[in-house]
């Protein structure tokens, strides 16, 4: 998308913002010196918000699948 002029932003805002949407390209114009881009922003995962905790756990995982859980529980109920 071509550069535009600061005082025809208003006016085509919402046609630019569906073009900008539609085609993934960014919207560039200068304003007081300065360069500002519009782009259309990736929407991030759930998963990306996400912390990884590397120390909950330390060795192979695999190893978790052989544990004996049964001295941790107690089966004779009541």
């Amino acid at each position: 998308m071509k550069p535009i002029t600061i005082d025809k932003l208003p006016e085509y805002l919402e046609t630019l913002l569906a073009e900008i949407a539609t085609t993934g390209d960014r919207l560039e114009f200068d304003w007081k010196g300065k360069r500002f881009q519009i782009f259309p922003v990736q929407k991030k995962s759930n998963l990306d918000n996400l912390v990884a905790h590397p120390e909950v756990y330390i060795g192979d995982p695999d190893d978790l699948v052989n544990i004996s859980w049964e001295h941790e529980i107690n089966l004779d109920l009541p």
